[in-house]
This record gives C-alpha cells, sequence and structure tokens, in this order.
C-alpha cells in the first residue's frame, strides 16, 4: 500500500513538473513573437509635375459696341445674332426720310448761295460794289456747304456698319425702335474670336510664387517665361490649345485681395465665344525633389509627419516640411533626405519607437498614381 502511495505521488510530482515546464515554454514563446512585417521604401528623387486650376472668364480678343452716330427709327435689321460680318458691313439701316428732305433744302441753299457768288464777282470786278459783300456772299456759300456735308453724313450714317470683322451677339433694338448716339445700351456688339483672352485672379502669394519661380530681371521678363497654361472647357474636357500668360493687373484689388491676369489661346475652331467659362491650369514643376504618398502621412497638430526607419528597424515619427502637392504626392521641402527608409503601409498600428520587420517595396510602386474608379 505505501509502495503504491509512493507512486501516486512521484507520478504527481512528475506531472506537476511536465505542465510547469509547458507552461515556462509557451510563456517563453509568447515573449519571443517577432516584430510585425511592415512595408518600407527608399525615398528618391524626381522631378514631377503639378498643376493649379483657377476660375476664367473667356472673351474675344476685340469687343466692340455697336452705336448709332445719328438719331432716328431702325428701319430694317440686316443681319442675325451669331452671324459672321466683315469690316463695314452693313448692320442696321435707320429711316433717312427727313434727312433726305433737309439734305434737299441744304442743296437748294448752296445753288442759291452759288448763284449770289457769281453775281457779284462781275460787279466787283468793275468796282461797281464793295469786294466785302463778295466775300460774305462767299462765306454765306461756305456755311451752305458745311450744312449741305453734315446732312448727307448723317444720311450715310443711317446705315449702321461693323466697325471690326467678327460674330454679332445679341441684338438689342429691332425695327421700329428710337436711337440715338448717346443710348446706353448698344444696338449689338461684334466680336473678334480668332484668338480669346483668359481673364482669372490669383491671390497675392499665389501671384509671388509664380514670379518668383519664373525666369527673368524684370515682371515682364519673368510672365515671358512663365510656361504654357492648359485650358479646361466647361464641360470637363482639355481645349486643344495651349496658351500663354500675357499680363497681369498692377495693383492687387483692396477689396478682394488679389490680382487679375489675362492669357492668350488661338481659336482656330472657333470653339470659344465670348462668355465662356471654365479653368486655366497652370504647370508647377519641381525638378529633383523628394515625394512621399500622402497616405503615407499623418498630421500632429497641424504639422504633418512620416514615419521613418532607423538603423535599429525601429519607427520614428519624423516632422516633414511640403512645398507642394503633385496628384496623390506631397512634395518634401524638408525632414527627409535621399535614401531614408519611409513606412507607407500600417501607419494605424505604429507607435513612435516600436520595432518592425522592414519588408522593402519598390519607391515607384508607391509613387505610382492612382487610378480613380469613377470619374
Amino acid at each position: 500500500m505505501k509502495k503504491l502511495i509512493s507512486n501516486n505521488i512521484l507520478f504527481i510530482s512528475v506531472f506537476a513538473l511536465f505542465l510547469t515546464s509547458c507552461k515556462d515554454q509557451n510563456s517563453q514563446q509568447s515573449v519571443q513573437i517577432p516584430p510585425p512585417t511592415i512595408s518600407v521604401s527608399k525615398v528618391q528623387t524626381k522631378t514631377v509635375t503639378g498643376y493649379n486650376e483657377y476660375p476664367v472668364n473667356i472673351e474675344g480678343i476685340i469687343n466692340s459696341n455697336v452705336r448709332a452716330k445719328t438719331s432716328g427709327y431702325i428701319q430694317e435689321v440686316l443681319v442675325d445674332e451669331g452671324q459672321k460680318v466683315s469690316k463695314g458691313q452693313p448692320l442696321f439701316k435707320l429711316e433717312t426720310q427727313s434727312l433726305s428732305q433737309d439734305a434737299e433744302a441744304a442743296k437748294a441753299s448752296v445753288n442759291a448761295a452759288q448763284v449770289e457768288v457769281e453775281k457779284l464777282k462781275p460787279l466787283v470786278e468793275k468796282n461797281i460794289i464793295s469786294p466785302v459783300q463778295l466775300e460774305t456772299a462767299k462765306a454765306n456759300l461756305a456755311q451752305a456747304k458745311a450744312n449741305y456735308n453734315s446732312i448727307s453724313a448723317n444720311i450715310g450714317y443711317a446705315t449702321v456698319k461693323s466697325p471690326v470683322d467678327g460674330y454679332v451677339g445679341a441684338i438689342n433694338l429691332r425695327e421700329g425702335s428710337l436711337v440715338s448716339p448717346s443710348d446706353a445700351t448698344p444696338l449689338t456688339n461684334v466680336s473678334d474670336i480668332n484668338k480669346v483672352y483668359a481673364f482669372f485672379s490669383l491671390n497675392e502669394a499665389q501671384h509671388i510664387d509664380y514670379l518668383q519661380r519664373a525666369e527673368g530681371k524684370s515682371k515682364a521678363e519673368r510672365i515671358k517665361n512663365l510656361p504654357d497654361v492648359s485650358l479646361v472647357l466647361a464641360n470637363g474636357e482639355l481645349y486643344s490649345e495651349t496658351g500663354r500668360i500675357q499680363t497681369s493687373t498692377g495693383q492687387i484689388d483692396q477689396n478682394t485681395g488679389t490680382i487679375n491676369v489675362r492669357a492668350i489661346f488661338d481659336n482656330p475652331n472657333e470653339i470659344l465665344t465670348n462668355g465662356n467659362s471654365g479653368s486655366i491650369r497652370i504647370p508647377t514643376e519641381y525638378k529633383d525633389v523628394i515625394v512621399v504618398p500622402q497616405s503615407a502621412t499623418f498630421e500632429q497638430q497641424k504639422d504633418i509627419m512620416i514615419f521613418t526607419v532607423d538603423e535599429e528597424s525601429k519607427a520614428k515619427a519624423t516632422l516633414i516640411k511640403v512645398q507642394g502637392t503633385v496628384n496623390n504626392l506631397y512634395v518634401v521641402e524638408s525632414g527627409l533626405k535621399e535614401d531614408d527608409r519611409i513606412i507607407v503601409s500600417g501607419l494605424a498600428k505604429l507607435r513612435n519607437g516600436m520595432a518592425i520587420t522592414p519588408k522593402e517595396v519598390s519607391f515607384d510602386s508607391i509613387t505610382k498614381p492612382i487610378t480613380p474608379l469613377f470619374k
């Protein structure tokens, strides 16, 4: 019996020792769990181009208001809205009946004054009358001719002609309307749209940035050296022709804090016209800069941070300064140097100083633009 009890005690002791050994092994295994595997990549310098867009208003390079040079009723409208016209082409015809009557009376006055001059000439030659009387008659003749010429010019003005080559805009007044040179509303306008202006605004900081990036000693030289610009049409399509920035206003609008800028575009297919809207795209090239995916960064008290990996394979929260964005990338001004390793995934699980198992991925693969699923 004693021997049986001893054997049981021995068995229990051995079993307890076995359980303790297993527990120690499990404990050791839990301590030895390897750090999480995280994707990292070495940063490189690249040359990238970003675009900034600004709303624009489109106008033809020439927009000429058409007004009557004499008073009268519109007798006939000779063109239609949107019609292409040439310089000097008749657009409106005013009623001239009263002017014609005035012209006939003025012509009669000219004839009478001419007869008077011819009658006095021989009398002056014979010293029958004073030369002063002849000079007075000649002055009356000149005045009568001037009056007649003025009325004739008004008759000519009754045919309102196009001042430029272009397209007719809205016709504001029709047959039967009384018009005069002092009218606030023009009869219509004619626009030359072989080339068009695109007007847009920049704030003070944006204007300075563009001028500082461009080469040149003067403002005019810098504007001349700005890159070509593109136009995004109202339907979202990119316009086929590129344009150039020509000029900007000399002063900043104190009410809006902006400065107005003008670009010019060729319009060979006459797609653009007065009143078109859209957006102008201005490229900005960043040469040999470090770029990182925005998805690899996080904000901390409005600062932009990124995790780098140190020599001991530990995550290190690093402050970076950003000078611009290009698609889904940040252009880094400071905080990183070439060949630094950055963590590009799993940021939510990281903390500063945490050990990781780095998994190297291609830098080009992380900077490749993301194609949108929906447009």
